[in-house]
């Protein structure tokens, strides 16, 4: 199902703004980009409205957004300068991002890198401002900090702000009991809430972690065999590996506080190191900030490719493994669940920049910007096509891009 483009009910957007979802969309886009240099074009034009026309504005400073910015600013420079050199004056492309920086969800290299280089290309960014408003001239946009607002005139608008839900998810969330969520909620096992044996994954679905709190009481009993409302370490350590893979977050919390293993954070928030009886009030005081770890995941194709893969190697075995984990955890020796519970690798993202240059940042939050990455990019990207001969024909078309250059005629149209 994915999802839609969210336009937060902003007037006018549905009406004028061209999207980034759809094929249809980008042949909108391309359509209305060269029909915009045709009617600029016209002798009969007034300086102001061939201005207008020519000022191509994005809304949205994600990747998609910036991507977008990015690969516009170099089709205009590197082939419709050539067939309308007479009006390069008046060309024009603002990015407006309601937040303080542009790709803010990478690292701040990469976030600075990249306002420099729009700077340097003449891509005016525009942060701090939330567009109220869209005519079929005009964009309306609130400074976050001041409250005006100003009107800039366009000729194009492009809006790529996040995702939305789309009205047959929504009214089967309604009927599910989930209509106060953006998304379908899920357990870690990928099954919505509330419904058997139904599945969700990608855009339209969210992965709802369980907090450790909730079960806080059922793991110390589990641990506490003796029933004498304190734990040892030692008998700590037949649930560690269970509880560690069930909720995530205690693994970030581990890596954040620096620490090696759970009895070291059990030790921490002992008064003494020695091998004191843990009482349910030190495990929860151990615990009590591991929750603020979960990290919801992004609405990317990478996650949306690794639940697909994992959903059909479980549904590939579902005849073997007829018992799923119905209880908030389950340990080794007592019903262990069949099915690990889904868990996302991040394998890095990339920012194409424009002008040959790619941002990558990789799972260790390792930065690369330049122009040698965008092999990496190219490379990895054909790698994720679905068959030898999409890859044969997208790499056919960059070469013939790169000898030939963007065709920018209307025959595709």
């Amino acid at each position: 199902m994915g999802a839609r483009v969210n336009t937060f009910n902003t007037p006018g957007v549905v009406e004028y703004a061209h999207f980034l979802k759809e094929v249809e969309d980008a042949q909108r886009i391309r359509k209305s980009v060269l029909d915009s240099f045709e009617r600029a074009s016209l002798p009969s034009l007034s300086e102001e409205e061939r201005k207008r026309i020519l000022h191509f504005v994005v809304v949205g400073g994600g990747p998609a957004g910036v991507e977008f910015a990015a690969e516009f600013h170099d089709f205009f420079h590197e082939d419709l300068l050539k067939l309308y050199p007479h009006i390069k004056d008046y060309v024009k492309i603002t990015l407006i991002e309601a937040a303080d920086h542009i790709l803010n969800t990478y690292d701040n290299k990469i976030t600075a890198f990249a306002e420099e280089k729009f700077q340097r290309d003449g891509i005016h960014v525009k942060t701090g401002s939330m567009v109220v408003q869209v005519t079929d001239t005009e964009i309306s946009a609130k400074e976050r900090k001041t409250g005006e607002v100003s009107n800039t005139p366009y000729g194009m608008v492009v809006w790529a702000t996040g995702n939305g839900t789309r009205p047959e998810i929504m009214a089967f969330m309604k009927q599910i009991g989930q209509a106060n969520r953006h998304a379908l909620a899920t357990d870690e096992w990928l099954r919505v809430g509330r419904c058997e044996n139904v599945y969700a994954l990608g855009d339209c679905a969210t992965v709802n972690q369980r907090q450790v709190m909730e079960d806080i009481a059922f793991i110390f009993n589990k641990a506490d065999k003796n029933k004498s409302g304190t734990l040892n370490l030692k008998d700590f350590q037949e649930i560690v590996d269970d509880i560690l893979e069930r909720y995530p977050q205690v693994k970030l919390h581990l890596k954040r506080r620096k620490m090696r293993n759970f009895s070291a954070l059990l030790k921490n928030s002992q008064e003494s190191a020695q091998n004191q009886a843990i009482e349910i009030e030190n495990f929860k005081s151990a615990l009590s900030e591991v929750d603020s770890q979960i990290i919801n995941l992004p609405a990317t194709a990478q996650v949306a490719g690794q639940q697909g893969e994992y959903l059909a190697d479980c549904f590939n075995r579902m005849e073997e493994c007829e018992k799923y984990p119905e209880g908030p955890l389950r340990f080794r020796g007592s019903g262990r669940h069949q099915f690990h519970p889904f868990r996302y690798n991040n394998l890095g993202k990339f920012a194409p920049l424009g002008g040959k240059q790619v941002a990558i940042q990789s799972p260790g939050d390792w930065v690369w910007i330049g122009r040698s990455t965008r092999w990496i990019w190219y490379s990895v990207y054909t790698s994720k096509l679905a068959s030898w001969r999409a890859r044969t024909s997208v790499i056919s078309d960059w070469v013939k891009r790169f000898i030939f250059g963007r065709d920018s005629s209307r025959i595709r149209d």
